[in-house]
């Protein structure tokens, strides 16, 4: 019996629902886990005592309302439909939930949704939707705190590397290990160049990483149009963020989600149509 593929585009697309969920608990908590890491190492070097801390990981404690403590009940976690419920508030202290919750899950959804009408879902569909969650929570996770972690980039870049090796990925193994190669060392040349030039870091080390994850996936071929839409776009936003005074402490902005943006760009369209949407 043929399953229709908007059936399974569909089934995805629920499932993204709940990655989505899960998405938000990633981007709030990894960075302050990642903090108190770093406290606890930084206090055990100085040799001084590491204070206890409550359990504090993706799984504990439970969901809850970052104003009042109030611990959700699971009817009012379930993935846009509680928000709309309780229309966009605690339904203790009634202070706003903030709607980036139910849209990361929306565009988790989405991510899905089209992964399963293009691929199917079977093993194809599953890798490129793990592809979408890892840069969808990465992008968030840097544009809040301009951090990129090594637990999102390197799993990533592995990824891409065992997808190619199980034909997942459409080009070979030769050519996703040199993408791996060329993302890293091209990025860590402009980083040096530029430090060298103005004695600043204009990036962190987690964009190459991210850059060489991404060659895994596309290979080495993709790697020009990628960094070539990541910096159209970034240098349109930078300056109209300028323009409208949105810019940070420092006048910055992480490079991380426009990479990750021409990433989920090329999945979508392919590396090549970055080329032709940018006239070249």
């Amino acid at each position: 019996m043929l399953v229709p593929p908007g059936f399974e585009a569909a089934l995805l697309g629920l499932l993204g629902l709940l990655i989505g969920s899960f998405l938000n608990v990633v981007i709030y908590r990894l960075p302050v886990m990642l903090q108190a890491q770093w406290e606890a190492e930084c206090a055990d070097l100085h040799g001084k005592p590491v204070p206890e801390q409550p359990a504090f990981n993706l799984m504990t404690p439970r969901s809850r309302c970052q104003a009042c403590s109030h611990q959700l009940r699971w009817f009012e976690n379930v993935p846009v439909l509680s928000y709309l419920v309780l229309r966009g508030q605690c339904s203790q202290c009634h202070s706003r939930i903030s709607p980036r919750y139910p849209l990361i899950e929306l565009t988790t959804a989405a991510l899905f949704f089209y992964c399963g009408w293009r691929w199917g879902a079977n093993a194809y569909g599953l890798a490129w939707c793990g592809f979408s969650a890892a840069l969808l929570a990465m992008t968030m996770i840097d544009w809040d705190t301009t951090l990129l972690p090594d637990t999102l980039t390197l799993p990533l870049l592995w990824a891409g590397l065992i997808a190619t090796t199980l034909n997942l990925t459409h080009i070979t193994l030769t050519e996703s290990v040199w993408g791996a190669v060329g993302g890293y060392l091209s990025l860590w040349l402009v980083y040096w160049a530029f430090k060298l030039a103005t004695g600043k870091e204009g990036m962190g080390f987690g964009d190459f990483k991210l850059f060489a994850a991404l060659g895994a996936w596309f290979g080495w071929q993709a790697l020009i149009p990628i960094i070539l839409m990541a910096s159209v776009i970034g240098a349109a936003t930078g300056i109209a963020m300028k323009f409208s005074s949105g810019l940070r402490e420092g006048g910055y902005i992480p490079f991380g989600p426009f990479l990750a943006g021409a990433g989920l760009t090329a999945m979508v369209a392919g590396p090549n149509a970055i080329l032709k949407t940018l006239g070249l």
